[in-house]
């Protein structure tokens, strides 16, 4: 992907947390990586990332042939509207084994420890899904998030243990808050953002007017920014 010019200003003094909502097995939040990978270099902007747990629990899923034929016509539409790449692997390998199983909880997992150690959440979440919709890896498999870890030069021992004390509860708990969080700014579904000013006071942003169109996120983003916070270009 080319570069994205940075049109953004640094947001001065007043935090803003820019809020995603997302999961790593939806493909619109796929499609917004770019959008997302953008706003990360916005200067004093924090991201704060909520893992929604869409395919958890009984939602798990099972790849079959009618999940394949659900999923096929989504994903084209993804890639055209985003132009987000969707790997051979993906399409003729992972959809097609009738073996995997999709489930959300054990990335959030990950995502959640790479976080907590090194604060690179978003960067395994970006590799997680390009492994997922590219080159069609199993990421519910501890085995592949630790590899995936491993590419982005975290500590394998301390990422492990991090793993081993999010999973399970902790992890369930931060799927419930998210969902909260959801229901609390009247948004639904993945993606969802939303911008926090100094004052806890928060709005939905728009994505999908920008999916493939990163250089008009970050405009649009500039001027939500400026909005939140008072200070303008001339400023």
């Amino acid at each position: 992907m080319a570069a994205v010019k940075r049109s953004v200003k640094a947001v001065p003094m007043k935090t803003v947390t820019l809020h995603y909502v997302f999961d790593p097995l939806c493909g619109w939040c796929y499609g917004a990586a770019p959008l997302l990978a953008a706003a990360a270099g916005v200067p004093g902007l924090e991201i704060e990332l909520h893992g929604g747990g869409m395919l958890t629990g009984s939602n798990r899923r099972a790849i079959n042939p009618q999940w394949r034929a659900y999923v096929l016509p989504h994903d084209r539409r993804i890639a055209e509207l985003s132009g987000q790449p969707f790997g051979d692997g993906y399409f003729n390998g992972l959809l097609s084994d009738q073996s995997a199983v999709l489930d959300s909880e054990p990335p959030i997992s990950a995502i959640l420890a790479a976080q907590a150690i090194a604060g690179q959440g978003l960067a395994l979440l970006q590799r997680v899904q390009h492994a997922h919709y590219v080159e069609g890896r199993r990421i519910a498999d501890l085995p592949v998030l630790v590899e995936l870890a491993g590419e982005l030069g975290l500590p394998l021992p301390q990422f492990s243990n991090a793993y081993q004390s999010v999973r399970g509860r902790q992890t369930q708990a931060h799927i419930d808050a998210s969902r909260i969080l959801l229901t609390q700014a009247g948004a639904q579904g993945f993606p969802t953002l939303l911008l926090e000013d100094a004052q806890g006071r928060m709005q939905a942003l728009e994505l999908s007017h920008y999916l493939g169109r990163p250089q008009q996120w970050l405009s649009y983003l500039g001027t939500e920014l400026a909005r939140v916070t008072g200070v303008t270009e001339g400023q």
